[in-house]
């Protein structure tokens, strides 16, 4: 371990977007990012991907954690492990004193307190020979948090020395915000689908994997009266906090649309979902920041910076890399973990206090 209370944390995300393994290196007290190592990211395969995809579907069928899945984390943990060699075979010097491990998110109800990241830090910890710290989205729910988002003590650290009050923007396969308040009281919601309803549109008509810098919906035409039906969900007039799970919402309103008309229209429906999150805020953001694989669409980072009236970027315009955050973010939480900081907040997930989380396994 790093001398007192600092820690070389490696995180390791596997997102909604389902795209890959996210690797990020950091040293940090728990409060403050005292260093940036790099990250690296690994794509899954196709047949991962499609793997991860009946998952989904296995979980949202069976409505409950079911040994069905087992295989499916013991895979999901060895890729993560190989992805730890690999990246620490590149960076000799680098030597972490525990890792964050999200898993891969399967299932998330927490209105039935019910959240699923498959993946077993215990052989993940034997692996490597090195601690880890995962399921750390489980205590949040089981005391009636939403379990999600999670990254925002981390995005508060990184806007410590920005302009507040400010916005976090992640757009990955499911949106979410951070507000951060001028006094850093913080804010956070689910906000409704980015990635992941453009990218299954994209797959149904077998154009590949997702809409390569937003071109075929910049060609398309928008059809307005479908962003209406689709906004028009009781989800949006719920207050924060709030979550969502990567099935909440589906193709069926844009079937039948041409290909780029029905790309256009889901890219505008992200961005009216970030407008009807943001009525939401104490007061309004004085800039926002976005991260998460969304941010390379042009025509979505277009569509939602003329629905918002302040200015939207890159977290790149911040000193930041928008490709690595949240793998950074998960290495932040496993050193808070480790030190019994809070990993969730009443005004992130609705917890009712402060609210640590995680668990840790020792390599066997």
């Amino acid at each position: 371990m790093d001398s007192g209370d600092r820690f070389v944390a490696l995180g390791l995300m596997s997102g909604t977007s389902m795209d890959g393994i996210d690797i990020a290196a950091i040293t940090t007290d728990g409060t403050r990012v005292l260093e940036r190592h790099g990250g690296q990211v690994f794509d899954y395969s196709s047949s991962t991907r499609s793997a991860l995809e009946a998952g989904l579907q296995t979980a949202w069928t069976a409505a409950k954690k079911t040994p069905a899945l087992d295989g499916l984390g013991q895979q999901i943990t060895r890729l993560h492990s190989d992805a730890v060699a690999a990246f620490l075979q590149a960076n000799p010097g680098l030597e972490p004193d525990l890792i964050g491990f999200h898993g891969h998110t399967v299932l998330h109800q927490p209105h039935r307190q019910l959240t699923w990241q498959i993946g077993d830090g215990q052989l993940l910890a034997n692996m490597t020979g090195l601690p880890v710290v995962w399921d750390m989205r489980s205590n949040d729910v089981a005391k009636g948090g939403e379990g999600a988002p999670l990254a925002c003590a981390y995005h508060a650290a990184v806007a410590a020395d920005l302009e507040r009050p400010i916005a976090v923007l992640n757009l990955g396969g499911v949106a979410n915000i951070t507000w951060i308040g001028a006094d850093g009281t913080m804010l956070a919601m689910d906000c409704g689908p980015a990635n992941a309803l453009m990218d299954m549109w994209v797959a149904q008509h077998d154009k590949g994997r997702f809409d390569g810098g937003g071109r075929a919906a910049a060609a398309g035409a928008v059809r307005a009266d479908i962003v209406a039906t689709m906004a028009d969900n009781p989800f949006f007039d719920q207050a924060p906090p709030k979550s969502l799970d990567r099935l909440d919402f589906d193709l069926g309103p844009v079937r039948g649309l041409p290909y780029a008309d029905g790309l256009a229209t889901l890219a505008a429906f992200t961005a009216e979902s970030v407008w009807m999150a943001q009525t939401h805020f104490p007061a309004p953001a004085a800039r926002w920041l976005v991260t998460g694989g969304g941010r390379h669409n042009p025509t979505l980072m277009g569509l939602i910076a003329k629905r918002l009236s302040a200015p939207v970027a890159p977290i790149e315009t911040a000193g930041f890399d928008g490709d690595l955050l949240e793998a950074e973010a998960f290495a932040f939480l496993a050193a808070r973990a480790k030190l019994g900081l809070p990993l969730s907040y009443p005004g992130t997930t609705g917890v009712p206090e402060p609210m640590t989380g995680g668990v840790l396994s020792l390599p066997a």
